[in-house]
């Protein structure tokens, strides 16, 4: 799918918290509140004061197992009055909310679909419901997800039985699930217990289908592989259920739009998947958040909605057919009339047929307000489709004040088709290819070969040079007065890379005029190119980051084998993080996994599938790409390290001026007190938290770390003696608390993306600590438990009590190949780079025994 971003393209509009429509222009907004302010400011008052959320009571068991959960009606105004006896007639919409969404969300749907009954004086009207997942990080710990797919379960049926004995009564419920909530929608299906027939109809906004954005436990690929193969494996379940998604586009940064497309399933007409960039009347790409009220889009929802029923049962059509008609009429094709179940179709006329070298026409409506010239609609019509057509009839209603016209034009497609190579993705923007439209018509098919990879991108520009600003067409007997932009610059990129089944090409549509010249020049853009490496590989930055620290740490151990001295951390990762050390591996092994008996010999070892194999087979890797993100590694971790060593040192100042420096002496590396710490955070990560514990040993070892450079930094040496402190030190005292201390700082960099990679889990935990004291499942426990551990000994350590380790040459070599293991497992499952690290600091403790 091409989609065309204008630099000057306008952002959707919105709808307010309560409901109302507003503009998303925020300079037409803005004009708009400070024109009306006090009567708004007004009627937002009382709309607040009426907006109620009514909590709906659940079985005392469902309410005991899910305490964290609830269920809500919306409503407003009389309406809300009216059913808080929960007598209701309507017809049920259940609102998930994503990752740390609100249940009030559903605010933005209900407000339109209220309004929308209104003006049919309630023949038909929806009740919308929704769920408090109590904002959970869902996105990034997926240890509930599970739970709340059982709750949403138990939600539907207390809603179903909320209109027993009603003339009406439904026997399913249509869900809309916002990011992560559509994903808990379509794990429904594989509950052992769930009734498929309980949804017909499900609707998701920005839902990350495909994959996790940031994989970081394996409760959350789990889940996904859970639910895309169940509906991969068992579509014939899914026959009743229609299912439409919604992609925000390039302005949603969160999830990109590649991965909210549906999995192909073998009932094609069961699923529906678009960009809102290419839905009919929004025309334009929205955020993460924002999707949820874009009043273009929530409006196509709301009119999705009211199409759908059906007028015998009052309650959504039970007819799949039907219910992908009318989300195609909205979201795909929109004509720009009502939808019509069985539209009328063309009579039959007689007369003269058309010229036989004419396929096509092309109607074309604009109006003008001042200056500035809006195209209306768009027809065209495959004359081979109406072989009896002799006329065309339009009837253009009377307009007060717009000024508009109505053009059109008979001609041969083919004659309207140009081809227009792409330039090479090497070529930086310096080649450029061109084409020369001399216009005689109304419209352009420009075919833009050779692009179908998602890093492609480019930049078009379109000029046009106009002889005269009136035309005069024929056919429509009326006069064009217009003025066309001289200059537009225009952005193509891919949000998914070419099927290789799929034999079309991205194409331009140009409008044109007959009178005027116009020039598309199309050239590859280096900085967009870069911006779709980073939206569909930033997840993964973390992994480069780390396999860059290994590779420095490994070398600092080697310094510190073959010379004695410890090197600076940024002196280090210059010398050792180089590519060409870890990608030609990982290169290799995906090149021989194209072979059965290295795939035999692979999988008879018991290792996963390289990350990249999987990552190149849905055409979302090469090698460059690998490159790249290994330098922005580089650079994050030279930085990162920069600020880290900085914030260090401002902060030994800071200790220097408010505490006296003690003077740190040996000891026994396993003492009692360390036995003790060891234990009672080894309990801690069972009874609580595992990332609790983490965050305990941290801070510990931050606080050594200060300890040692607070020391440093106030004398000229730091002593680590058995038995006394000396007055006097020999420089070699100096140097070797000096290595000690770049080690530390090593660790702990290393420590801290390990925190930051296991923080979710632990806000989590903090979040729901009233509910449970005992986090479970935690994703981090046994490794929280071995670090501990192993971190408890290792602050302790110094370079003195490393050097005559016979274990060093090996400690010194095993970060290599953990950093290629790193990057080959661990782009798509993040939580697997914790395990290498463990694995490189055990070693370290390892060296002060053998």
């Amino acid at each position: 799918m091409l989609i065309v971003q204008s630099a000057s393209a306008s952002s959707p509009q919105r709808l307010s918290k309560s409901g109302s429509p507003v503009p998303c222009y925020w300079m037409q907004a803005t004009s708009f509140v400070l024109s009306s302010c006090v009567l708004k400011g007004s009627i937002l008052i009382l709309c607040c004061i009426f907006l109620l959320q009514q909590k709906i009571k659940l079985p005392k068991k469902t309410a005991r197992r899910y305490p964290a959960y609830e269920l809500y009606l919306y409503g407003e105004g009389n309406y809300a009055e009216e059913n808080k006896n929960l007598i209701l007639t309507g017809i049920p919409i259940l609102f998930l909310p994503g990752n740390a969404g609100s249940y009030k969300q559903v605010r933005s749907l209900g407000s339109i679909a209220l309004r929308k009954a209104e003006d049919l004086d309630f023949k038909y009207h929806f009740n919308f419901f929704s769920v408090n997942f109590n904002e959970e990080l869902v996105a990034l710990y997926g240890g509930t997800l599970q739970q709340q797919t059982k709750f949403v379960h138990e939600c539907l049926k207390v809603i179903l039985r909320l209109y027993r004995g009603q003339e009406f009564a439904p026997t399913s419920v249509a869900i809309v699930g916002h990011s992560m909530g559509g994903l808990v929608a379509r794990a429904l299906l594989t509950l052992k217990n769930f009734k498929p027939e309980l949804i017909n109809l499900l609707i998701t906004q920005a839902t990350p289908h495909v994959a996790p954005v940031m994989p970081l436990d394996r409760y959350l690929t789990d889940f996904y592989t859970a639910v895309n193969n169940h509906w991969t494996l068992k579509a014939q379940d899914l026959r009743n259920l229609t299912t439409l998604s919604v992609a925000g586009g390039f302005r949603d940064y969160q999830v990109r739009s590649g991965l909210a497309f549906l999995p192909r399933l073998s009932q094609h007409d069961s699923a529906l998947s678009v960009v809102s960039s290419a839905v009919p009347r929004a025309w334009a790409s929205t955020d993460h958040l924002s999707i949820v009220w874009c009043k273009e889009l929530i409006l196509a929802t709301i009119r999705a909605f009211f199409d759908l029923i059906d007028e015998n049962t009052r309650q959504i059509t039970e007819d799949p057919k039907k219910r992908m008609s009318v989300l195609n009429h909205h979201f795909v094709r929109h004509p720009g009339k009502i939808f019509e179940e069985n539209p009328e179709v063309f009579t039959e006329l007689t007369g003269v047929q058309f010229a036989p070298e004419l396929d096509s026409v092309i109607l074309l409506s604009s109006s003008s307000h001042q200056r500035t010239p809006e195209i209306k609609f768009v027809v065209i019509l495959k004359l081979q489709d109406y072989p009896s057509l002799s006329h065309i009839v339009i009837l253009v209603p009377p307009s007060v004040g717009n000024k508009f016209t109505l053009d059109c034009e008979f001609f041969k497609e083919d004659s309207r088709t140009i081809q227009l190579p792409v330039t090479n993705l090497f070529s930086f923007g310096l080649s450029s290819s061109k084409i020369l439209l001399n216009s005689t018509g109304l419209f352009y098919n420009v075919q833009l070969q050779h692009f179908n990879q998602v890093y492609q991108a480019f930049k078009i520009h379109v000029e046009s040079h106009c002889q005269s600003l009136i035309g005069k067409y024929t056919c429509s007997k009326l006069f064009l007065s217009f003025s066309v932009p001289s200059f537009t610059e225009i952005s193509a990129k891919l949000h998914m890379a070419q099927p290789e089944n799929e034999s079309r090409f991205p194409v331009l549509n140009i409008y044109s005029s007959s009178d005027c010249q116009y020039e598309v020049i199309l050239k590859t853009s280096f900085l967009q190119i870069l911006g779709q490496i980073i939206r569909f590989h930033a997840g993964a930055l973390p992994v480069y980051v780390v396999s860059n620290i290994l590779l420095t740490y490994g070398g600092q151990l080697s310094t510190l084998l073959s010379t004695g001295q410890c090197s600076e951390f940024s002196l280090e990762l210059v010398r050792t993080a180089k590519p060409y050390k870890v990608e030609p591996i990982i290169s290799i092994v995906v090149f021989l996994q194209g072979f059965n008996w290295f795939r035999e010999i692979w999988d008879s070892l018991l290792l996963p599938e390289v990350d990249a194999a999987v990552l190149s087979s849905q055409d979302a890797w090469f090698p460059l790409v690998s490159l790249i993100l290994f330098l922005f590694g580089t650079g994050i971790a030279y930085w990162s390290a920069v600020f880290f060593s900085t914030s260090l040192r401002i902060f030994s100042s800071l200790c220097l001026t408010l505490t006296r420096p003690t003077v740190l002496s040996k000891a026994k590396l396993i003492t009692p007190r360390r036995l003790c710490m060891m234990g009672s955070l080894a309990l801690v990560s069972w009874t609580t938290c595992g990332a609790f514990a983490l965050f305990i040993i941290y801070l510990q070892y931050l606080f050594k770390v200060l300890t040692i450079l607070n020391l440093y930094m106030k004398s000229e040496f730091c002593v680590f003696s058995i038995k006394s402190v000396k007055k006097s030190l020999s420089s070699s005292t100096t140097a070797e608390a000096a290595n000690s201390l770049k080690i530390h700082v090593t660790v702990l960099n290393l420590f801290t993306w390990i925190v930051l990679l296991n923080l979710p889990s632990l806000v989590y935990w903090l979040k729901n600590l009233r509910y449970h004291v005992r986090l479970d499942p935690d994703p981090c426990r046994t490794t929280a438990i071995i670090l501990v551990c192993i971190l408890e000994i290792l602050m302790n350590l110094s370079t003195s009590e490393v050097k005559s380790s016979k274990l060093l040459k090996m400690a010194a070599k095993v970060p290599l190949p953990l950093s290629v293991a790193v990057l080959a497992f661990g782009r798509m499952h993040l939580y697997k780079v914790p395990h290498f690290v463990t694995f490189s600091l055990f070693l370290h403790v390892l060296c002060c025994v053998v």
